[in-house]
């Protein structure tokens, strides 16, 4: 057994697992954090992605261990009880996502995207949902949804900046 310590979604959390133990299990099985899901686990389909210090990460492949002393932040950490967070909004509003398996990880991957880029062009925005294999739509309403969603997240930031000033 190891023991691993990551903060997850701002807490920190600790667990004594097998070594092989992967990320997503740690995740799933001692954190009950269902949000990242197993789906193809060689790491093809992009339905575990989390975000691990900046990073968007397939948790099917990183070893817990490799998280020891890392921040990650899952599906679960990006809305509150009372808000949904801008990005998934944007996709629930657009019918982005039809059976929902795969929108976890499309979302952290657009997340992922814009914490590098704030106004993504449609080639980032396609190079960034390419890890995430959806069979239930044609992407067109994921682009429409980061688009909608950079747009949302960008006017808030004007208006935090505008407030700042005041």
């Amino acid at each position: 057994m190891i023991d691993v310590t990551i903060v997850v979604n701002g807490d920190t959390r600790r667990a004594s697992v097998p070594p092989e133990t992967t990320l997503l299990k740690l995740l799933r099985e001692n954190f009950s954090l269902t949000g990242a899901k197993l789906g193809c686990d060689v790491g093809d389909c992009g339905a575990c992605t989390v975000i691990v210090d900046g990073m968007a990460v397939n948790s099917c492949l990183m070893l817990a261990g490799q998280a020891n002393g890392r921040s990650v932040t899952t599906i679960e950490g990006l809305a509150t009880r009372e808000r949904l967070h801008p990005i998934q909004k944007a996709f629930e509003d657009t019918g982005a996502l039809q059976c929902g398996f795969c929108g976890p990880g499309a979302i952290m991957a657009t997340k992922a995207l814009f914490d590098e880029h704030s106004d993504p062009n449609v080639k980032d925005i396609r190079d960034a949902l390419s890890g995430s294999l959806c069979r239930c739509t044609g992407y067109t309403k994921m682009i429409e949804a980061v688009q909608e969603a950079a747009r949302v997240l960008r006017s808030e930031s004007r208006t935090k900046l505008t407030d700042a000033r005041t």
